[in-house]
């Protein structure tokens, strides 16, 4: 009953988009912002992000990885854990991880990474910080066990 087709009707398959042929791009959940879509205002998501487009303002996607394609303009600071750049970049860059910046790529900003790899070719103008502040070591169970006994006898 609810199995037939209708004649003239045609039938689409969802799909994901498709994302660019970038040789490091991951295949997870992305969103790609089109080379026709212009935004501006803060950006922020819970998934990685591809931009062809143009982007104004700020771009916070700090668990996440993002791509600026080769047709991508953005005119924002970006926050996120992995940052790739194949287009233009006009903002301040905070990569938790790693900022890739290909031979195409041409950023005019600062730069704050834990690493960084730029291709022979890639354009850059600003300074780069990777003093990461090293993350504190958890203290053992004893230790942990022996400053509250010791904060408990000054407290008494």
């Amino acid at each position: 009953m609810f199995s037939k087709k209708k004649e003239g009707h045609m039938e689409y398959e969802r799909s994901e988009p498709v994302a660019p042929s970038s040789p490091d791009v991951r295949r997870r959940k992305t969103s790609v912002i089109g080379p026709t879509l212009k935004f501006k205002g803060e950006l922020s998501a819970n998934e990685d992000l591809i931009i062809e487009g143009e982007i104004e303002g700020t771009i916070a996607h700090q668990d996440k990885n993002l791509t600026v394609g080769k047709e991508g303009r953005v005119k924002a600071n970006i926050d996120a854990r992995t940052i790739e750049v194949y287009g233009i970049v006009e903002g301040d860059i905070h990569g938790e991880d790693i900022v890739k910046l290909a031979k195409s790529a041409d950023v005019k900003g600062n730069i704050r990474c834990a690493r960084i790899v730029m291709e022979d070719g890639a354009r850059f103008c600003g300074k780069i910080d990777m003093s990461q502040k090293a993350k504190a070591a958890p203290k053992p169970a004893s230790l942990l066990v022996a400053e509250s006994s010791k904060q408990a006898e000054s407290a008494g």
